[in-house]
């Protein structure tokens, strides 16, 4: 008895420290019909682009308040996808209407409309230079664009299943695609000749590089995460390089912080969750989230993260005021 009432004690001792969500938690709500499908953040840090799917809007948001800001609207369709240029000056935007569009970020008006692909567009991203923008597609295909004229520059056919992600290296080199046919594959922006594949045998909703170039990491249909070798002299990989199971339904995204350290997964069991990429162990779960989680990307310095989810709000969250995991107490003998 004398054990229980000590541990009790503590427990709740440790529990009064613990700082209430709204400490640590900012909530945006603003988007209407169902899902907000991504939100990203500005290359400052300072503002929020989000994509409202059924709403068919793109929104920007003070990082520091919350107050939105601007409401980009021009799809016809559901929108899938958004995120800032690196100069933070434009927005780049896809959509189930078979669109990427580009806004001017300050205005809100609508700069470009990128037509080519013949089904719904699911990511868009501007190139490190901000010169070029990588879209991946339904139609199986990705193209790369360039950013001022909007035209068309080169079309990726070899996935045989939708393009649900594409990204480029840092340094602008290379570019990586991911889909629902399992594979990953690494491109060389110059030449458009692929020289890495990876592959699983689910479907492929996200890949990103890590920040040095060196690794690759996959959410997938399975719920596992996965980081790969990019450097390696194979092109094709089946094995993987380590695998993080902690998710109970399938990744939505994952993503390494900007010191490469730890990698930020989304998923559709309503969690985001933050690893130690050495270790392979959970450093936090986000948890709050009604719904599915669709997106997770951390802010330019790491110290926050934002998340999209299907309960129609975006929540940001300050790591650096996150309370520490409830440690449970050793039995004390008083």
């Amino acid at each position: 008895m004398k054990h229980i009432f000590c541990t009790t004690f503590v427990l709740l001792l440790l529990a009064s420290c613990v700082p209430a969500e709204e400490d640590y938690v900012l909530v945006l709500k603003g988007h209407t019909g169902g899902h907000v499908c991504s939100a990203v953040f500005s290359p400052d840090g300072k503002k929020i682009v989000s994509a409202g799917a059924f709403d068919k809007t793109v929104r920007i948001w003070n990082a520091e308040s919350g107050q939105e800001l601007k409401k980009l609207e021009g799809h016809t369709d559901l929108v899938k996808f958004a995120a800032f240029s690196p100069d933070g000056k434009k927005i780049v935007s896809t959509s189930w209407d078979h669109t990427a569009r580009i806004w001017d970020a300050e205005s809100g008006k609508e700069l470009k409309k990128l037509e080519g692909h013949i089904d719904k567009v699911h990511s868009a991203l501007f190139s490190p230079d901000g010169k070029k923008i990588v879209t991946g597609s339904e139609d199986k295909t990705a193209s790369i664009w360039d950013a001022e004229s909007g035209k068309e520059l080169k079309i990726f056919r070899e996935h045989r299943d939708k393009v649900y992600f594409a990204t480029f290296s840092l340094d602008g080199t290379k570019m990586m695609t991911a889909s629902w046919d399992g594979w990953a594959r690494i491109w060389d922006v110059k030449s458009g000749d692929m020289i890495r594949c990876v592959m699983t045998t689910c479907q492929l909703r996200f890949a990103s590089f890590s920040p040095d170039g060196k690794k690759i990491v996959t959410g997938s249909s399975d719920k596992i995460v996965r980081i790969w070798d990019a450097e390696t002299e194979r092109i094709w990989d089946f094995t993987g390089f380590q695998s993080f199971l902690g998710h109970d339904e399938e990744v939505t995204t994952a993503v390494f912080s900007p010191d490469g350290k730890q990698i930020l997964t989304a998923s559709f069991d309503n969690t985001a969750i933050i690893w130690d990429v050495e270790t392979e162990q959970i450093l936090l779960m986000l948890t709050g989230h009604k719904n599915v989680v669709k997106s997770a990307f951390f802010s330019p310095d790491g110290k926050k993260v934002v998340t999209a989810s299907t309960d129609l709000t975006i929540r940001i969250w300050d790591l650096e005021r996150f309370p520490p995991p409830l440690v449970r107490p050793a039995m004390m003998d008083f």
